[in-house]
């Protein structure tokens, strides 16, 4: 993995910092995370009813699984800060399902580094722009504005800034 410095972070802005490697969506991880959220829709979790009922052919992911994924995206791809003690899932701006992702489809997510700021002494806000893309799929699964706290010792803080 590729490391970075704080210093270097502010050059980083409007590019993108990343492309993670493919993730098979399989019926086990689907069904897994149907029993973990209590979310068990014919369309997730039912093979032949999804393939009769549904105009998806077969079963589909979860939306809040592929959104779920970006964690493991981010880990693969994202440049770790040399400096981070810890990192914190702020939240999202924006988050839109924008195709239905089949049983066995593989994904991967592309990530921008949209925004960075400093809040306080020790943390660095950053703001990445994701696309969730599917495998030989035109339309991504997903598109996000994810925001992310990278916490630091305060002595690491670059100067001037």
């Amino acid at each position: 993995m590729r490391e970075i410095s704080l210093a270097e972070v502010e050059s980083l802005v409007r590019t993108e910092v990343g492309v993670s490697e493919w993730i098979t969506v399989d019926q086990p991880t689907i069904d897994m995370f149907a029993d973990a959220t209590h979310d068990h829709q014919f369309i997730h979790v039912d093979e032949a009813r999804a393939a009769a009922e549904s105009p998806f052919g077969g079963t589909i992911a979860h939306g809040f699984l592929t959104l779920s994924l970006l964690s493991a995206m981010n880990f693969d791809c994202v440049p770790k800060i040399r400096e981070q003690t810890m990192g914190i899932n702020y939240g999202f701006d924006r988050v839109r399902f924008m195709s239905p992702v089949k049983s066995g489809s593989r994904i991967r997510g592309r990530f921008t580094l949209a925004d960075t700021r400093f809040r306080g002494a020790g943390m660095l806000m950053t703001t990445y722009e994701v696309t969730v893309e599917i495998e030989n799929e035109k339309k991504p699964a997903l598109t996000a504005t994810w925001i992310t706290i990278v916490q630091f010792d305060p002595k690491d803080r670059p100067e001037g800034v």
